[in-house]
């Protein structure tokens, strides 16, 4: 049965934060290339007057989702003695299944910290590539990514977004954005831990430093807005649960704010009928462009999904 309520667990020794280079990400292009798809970055036509969009469709990869990125580069770091003993992760379902897809290539056992209310669709996806799951509470799933462990979870711990590997997996989505649009100016990209931020503006600021990196929450859940408004980490005391489950989080962990802050050069929030909306109209708040959007989570429940863009006429 999951464990209700508090977590008292200790908290891992840890590496201390670090830029993630321009060779580390390159590399880990070249090793996840047989895993992940080269996503299209296409212009979204809105005619005169609007700027110029371009979405780079992360949905398309074979989980529908980015997470892919820095999970096949994780598990393609394991060693032997890794692989073997397995490995597990904690997710609201996009990073769980990445982890899943690309252990269940390499052939390493894998096991998923999940949240209960995670959309059905995820549930079921991570179970099919053969990962064990633990259904645990929203809270004591947060918990657990601080401490870095849970009762029942063995294995090799793949971080979703506190991990140089995953990190650098999900910035080898830059290198493509400025190949496909050199002169991109500005890459708006969801905010739920701070891994794919962290990642894009790790690569796009090593190679086109004047490019400006925006991260974007949901009002009811936006603790980095809320940081850098305070300029350090903070709890999102109003933190609410909804149907963007796969971004914004209850706090900001130190350690992230200490990665993104010299990457990121804004916050955007939205309600979510804003989100709603995007779900049918992408639209950029970043300057004339381009702007690129980063679109991925092709996975919320077909039923959810009509409701949210039947509700508006």
């Amino acid at each position: 049965m999951p464990i209700r309520g508090k977590l008292t667990l200790m908290a891992a020794t840890l590496d201390a934060v670090r830029r993630i280079t321009l060779s580390e990400i390159q590399e880990a292009r070249e090793r996840i290339a047989g895993t992940i798809v080269r996503t299209p970055l296409l212009r979204l036509e809105l005619g005169p007057g609007f700027p110029d969009i371009r979405l780079k469709l992360e949905n398309l990869q074979p989980i529908n989702a980015y997470k892919l990125r820095g999970a096949a580069n994780a598990v393609a770091m394991l060693s032997e003695s890794e692989r073997k003993r397995g490995v597990w992760t904690i997710s609201a379902g996009n990073a769980g299944q990445g982890v899943a897809y690309a252990a269940r290539r390499a052939g390493v056992p894998s096991t998923v910290v999940a949240i209960e209310t995670a959309p059905a669709a995820k549930i079921e996806r991570m179970r099919a590539l053969g990962a064990k799951l633990i259904l645990v509470p929203y809270e004591v799933a947060w918990q657990a990514l601080e401490a870095r462990s849970y009762p029942g979870a063995e294995g090799t711990f793949v971080h979703p977004f506190d991990d140089d590997n995953f990190i650098a997996g999900h910035a080898t989505m830059g290198l493509e954005i400025l190949e496909d649009e050199p002169e991109t100016a500005a890459v708006i990209a969801a905010i739920g831990g701070g891994g794919l931020i962290t990642g894009i503006g790790s690569a796009i600021k090593a190679l086109k430093p004047d490019t400006k990196i925006w991260g974007a929450e949901p009002e009811t859940a936006a603790p980095a807005a809320l940081s850098f408004e305070k300029s350090s980490p903070q709890v999102f005391k109003n933190w609410q649960a909804s149907f963007v489950d796969g971004a914004g989080g209850q706090s900001m962990f130190p350690r992230m704010w200490e990665r993104m802050k010299p990457l990121a050069d804004g916050y955007i929030v939205v309600t979510l009928e804003e989100t709603k909306a995007a779900m049918r109209m992408m639209a950029g708040k970043a300057g004339n462009g381009p702007i690129v959007a980063i679109v991925s989570g092709g996975n919320i429940d077909l039923k959810k999904f009509w409701e949210l863009i039947g509700s508006q006429t």
